[in-house]
């Protein structure tokens, strides 16, 4: 469909369809620009021209390959797992373009196989259903390497694969600067992937927590998977806001604490939402930091920007009663490509913070 100014005139060419956010995407601002497959292919082959050397790089083999708006065509994602392909589709409008873009990546792309996830229900949800769309199906796990970590993959089980995509590059400096004889506590922990960093960076003792059940399972195959064995690998399946609680009065206290929450998670007990809620979780992680220890804060909260995210870390901390300085900043990698009028698509906001505090005794 066009869209018109109020005199008639031509502004741009997009869609509509029922999403989680707005109630379309802009295409093209060109006039005379179609929107057929030849849009669809040559949007799809410069974004894959953008990435050439993320296929050759044989230590990362999961990447995402088209992202959205920052592409050119919102509403859709594809992530590439190894020789295979995984179409995220947010929009009911652009998943009416599902067979054009399916052809674009079968001929464009070595996949063996092509998956798909459904988000376009009500607020944005996953659609439950077999998510194979062509090609072979390989046997899961699917494993991948990120920066030369072993990680294992389900495309094929519910709205998650595994993996985040979008913290590889704040897992490596996890790993590289930051674990190295450290205690580390990973909150939200989902499957582990940053207490695997932090492992296979000289961490001395990791602890993973998160609420639900698969993670214990999950979190030991990953470690399995990079030949870490149990010992000192603690994995609990617990609220993170109760672990929080009873750390602090068992005087508990970690050189580096994660805290890397959804946007929005309910539980039995808790309602946590990113807008309204970090900078109190903020105060709660702080509070198990050793003097000099260091929080890796992130969100992935779109309506929250860097700027006021700084300022949710301050509130925590000084709730917390400590001192801090902010070490690193880190947003999206350069695969995530982001749409500068749309600041929304750079949503991922992480800081290291150095934490300063006195007269707490050391985890044993």
């Amino acid at each position: 469909m066009s869209l018109e100014d109020k005199n008639g005139n031509f502004v741009a060419r997009g869609y509509i369809g029922r999403q989680n956010k707005g109630l379309g995407w802009v295409l093209s601002r060109k006039e005379k620009e179609a929107i057929d497959e030849s849009f669809f292919f040559n949007k799809i082959a410069a974004a894959l021209g953008r990435r050439s050397r993320y296929f050759s790089d044989d230590q990362t083999t999961a990447f995402r390959i088209f992202n959205g708006e920052g592409d050119g065509i919102g509403g859709m994602s594809i992530d590439w797992y190894d020789g295979y392909c995984l179409i995220n589709w947010y929009s009911l409008g652009i998943y009416s373009f599902k067979e054009t873009i399916v052809e674009a990546l079968s001929s464009m792309t070595a996949a063996k196989g092509i998956y798909e996830k459904k988000r376009f229900d009500s607020g944005g949800k996953y659609v439950p259903d077999d998510d194979f769309v062509k090609g072979e199906r390989p046997d899961f796990p699917l494993l991948v390497k990120e920066n030369g970590i072993r990680y294992a993959v389900y495309l094929n089980e519910g709205a998650m694969t595994g993996i985040f995509l979008d913290q590889r590059d704040v897992r490596r400096r996890l790993k590289d600067a930051y674990a190295k004889g450290k205690t580390v506590l990973n909150t939200f922990s989902y499957t582990g992937a940053f207490s695997v960093a932090a492992a296979l960076g000289g961490a001395k003792k990791t602890v993973s927590v998160d609420l639900a059940n698969r993670s214990l399972e999950r979190t030991r195959e990953q470690f399995e998977l990079n030949g870490l064995g149990d010992e000192d690998r603690e994995i609990v399946v617990d609220d993170v806001f109760k672990y929080f609680k009873k750390a602090e009065k068992r005087g508990l206290l970690f050189d580096v604490v994660v805290l890397d929450p959804p946007s929005f998670a309910r539980s039995k007990d808790h309602v946590f939402s990113a807008p309204r809620d970090y900078g109190k979780l903020v105060s709660q992680a702080a509070a198990l930091l050793e003097d000099g220890g260091v929080l890796l804060a992130s969100t992935n909260c779109a309506t929250i920007d860097m700027q006021r995210f700084k300022e949710m870390v301050k509130e925590g901390f000084r709730d917390a009663k400590m001192d801090f300085s902010v070490l690193e900043e880190h947003a999206l990698p350069e695969d995530f490509k982001t749409c500068e009028e749309y600041r929304e698509s750079s949503y991922l906001k992480v800081l290291f913070i150095k934490a300063a505090r006195i007269n707490r005794r050391r985890m044993e």
